[in-house]
């Protein structure tokens, strides 16, 4: 799941904090709602990211809140070094 460019994108962002606002997952990456939406469903689904519905300042609507969770984490940091184990060059 992780390998995708732009899930990869994402969870590189939310392993730097605790969570953070769909609008700004978003905003960082330069996607529209739906793309943005889509790629963060398939990393909950999958478990590795855990969404939270809160009231928003304003208390007019609702703000989604994503994070990490610790199997997303687990995944993400064994995807990196596989990454850097193939840019350096090891073989199995």
């Amino acid at each position: 799941m992780i390998h995708e460019p732009m899930r990869l994108r994402i969870c590189g962002i939310l392993a730097t904090v605790d969570e953070l606002q769909f609008a700004a997952i978003r905003d960082t990456l330069g996607m529209n709602d739906a793309a943005c939406s889509k790629h963060l469903k398939t990393l909950a689904d999958c478990g590795y990211v855990s969404v939270s519905k809160r009231e928003a300042d304003d208390s007019r609507h609702m703000v989604r809140w994503y994070a990490m969770t610790p199997a997303g984490r687990a995944a993400f940091d064994a995807h990196l070094a596989e990454i850097k184990r193939i840019a350096a060059g090891i073989v199995d």
